[in-house]
């Protein structure tokens, strides 16, 4: 009896030791202007994650823009749908700059560390799930 108590116990606390995941809905705020910018889906598949922006939700974005600043195969697609993350880099589509990437899930993943890293030099944003 007291050993099932135990299990019983241990397997009850297992969730506790869950680590959150990035995979999810998530909204980006502007760092600057702490208005929310867009809704982006984070998936992963064999262990590397990518991301599409599924929502632009900024007043000042255009429903139909562009990026008009990337120069790989993104060159000119819509920011609807655009995939932002690739395996370990992002790309921030209103410049068209691509950086290494650092995904931290943080208060119990209710939340994202997202570091972009360009050389020694790097730049937090904190994006909030939205489901």
């Amino acid at each position: 009896m007291r050993r099932s108590l135990i299990v019983c116990a241990a397997l009850a606390a297992l969730p506790v030791f869950a680590q959150p995941t990035p995979v999810g809905l998530w909204r980006n705020v502007d760092d600057k202007t702490g208005e929310v910018k867009a809704e982006i889906r984070i998936a992963e598949s064999n262990g590397v994650v990518s991301g599409r922006i599924e929502k632009v939700l900024s007043r000042t974005s255009k429903p139909d823009a562009k990026c008009d600043k990337c120069e790989d195969d993104r060159k000119d697609k819509p920011m609807v749908g655009l995939e932002i993350i690739r395996g370990n880099k992002i790309l921030d589509p209103e410049n068209g700059s691509e950086y290494r990437l650092r995904l931290t899930p943080l208060e119990e993943g209710r939340k994202l560390e997202v570091r972009g890293y360009l050389g020694p030099f790097y730049r937090n944003q904190v994006w909030v799930r939205a489901q």
